[in-house]
């Protein structure tokens, strides 16, 4: 099995979520009732209206942005790094 590099994995993941955050964040400016409603279908149909608030914080925006690039970047070498692992292992 070929090695997987970490860090490439790690940074390819962080790059994607970042720009999926990021595309939701403006989403969610841009247009709040089609958020609203795509949140509540991932609750399974729970009524999210009494409990909406549209109040875009940036600095929501940064610390959020931070934290999941952040922790993507980490869950995704400890992956590529147990895949290294368990595939080197394996073969013996």
């Amino acid at each position: 099995m070929a090695v997987i590099k970490e860090k490439a994995v790690a940074n390819a993941a962080a790059v994607w979520v970042g720009g999926v955050y990021i595309f939701c964040s403006l989403a969610f400016v841009l247009f709040p009732g089609v958020s609203r409603l795509v949140a509540q279908s991932w609750f399974h149909g729970f009524d999210m209206s009494k409990m909406w608030v549209y109040q875009p914080i940036r600095s929501n925006f940064g610390l959020g942005l931070v934290t999941a690039v952040g922790l993507t970047w980490i869950a995704a070498w400890l992956f590529a790094w147990l895949i290294n692992y368990f595939g080197s292992t394996s073969k013996r």
